[in-house]
């Protein structure tokens, strides 16, 4: 996937400003399990998500958090038939590789919910560069800063949210 992606987009990075990659709904569909086994982690004991009878009153059913949104759109990395992994914020890491910027901080991240994930959904990510900044120096070295929108449909195609990603990466030799 890598390899053509950046076939597709052309060799300059500055260049896919505005450029875009759809993915296929993640692997993993919006099921109470997975949603448990987060409310179990992060201690979340609202009851929106542990009583019917609640949920059907103030979401007309049972939902996710919406902080799971990005959960729903991640690939497995490996799976059968799979001939190179896949992951999550791809334009990131083909950013990082077509610069020669090894290494890599998210500075700041911005979600917005829109609608209520429900089990059974399937949910798919756009990923679209929003700008691409000049090469400078910070105190982490010489490198690069980007933005990387997210957008998230569910199987009906209805925008359920978004992510915006500001990336610096740094480090590389010729940084």
């Amino acid at each position: 996937m890598t390899r053509r992606l950046i076939d597709d987009l052309g060799a300059d990075p500055v260049a896919w400003t505005g450029r875009s990659v759809e993915h296929e709904p993640g692997d993993i569909t919006c099921e109470p399990g997975y949603i448990l086994h987060w409310l179990e982690a992060t201690e979340n004991a609202n009851p929106v998500y542990w009583d019917d009878e609640v949920a059907r009153e103030l979401t007309g059913g049972p939902t996710a958090p919406a902080t799971m949104l990005s959960v729903w759109s991640r690939p497995l990395v490996w799976r059968p038939g799979r001939s190179e992994p896949d992951r999550l914020l791809v334009m990131h890491h083909l950013m990082k590789e077509a610069f020669g910027l090894p290494q890599g901080i998210v500075a700041r991240s911005e979600s917005v919910f829109l609608i209520p994930i429900r089990p059974g959904d399937r949910i798919a990510r756009t990923e679209t560069v929003r700008e691409v900044g000049e090469l400078r120096t910070t105190r982490l070295g010489r490198g690069r800063s980007w933005i990387i929108d997210v957008t998230y449909r569910n199987q009906l195609g209805e925008v359920v949210g978004s992510d915006a990603y500001e990336m610096f990466s740094y480090g590389g030799a010729d940084a």
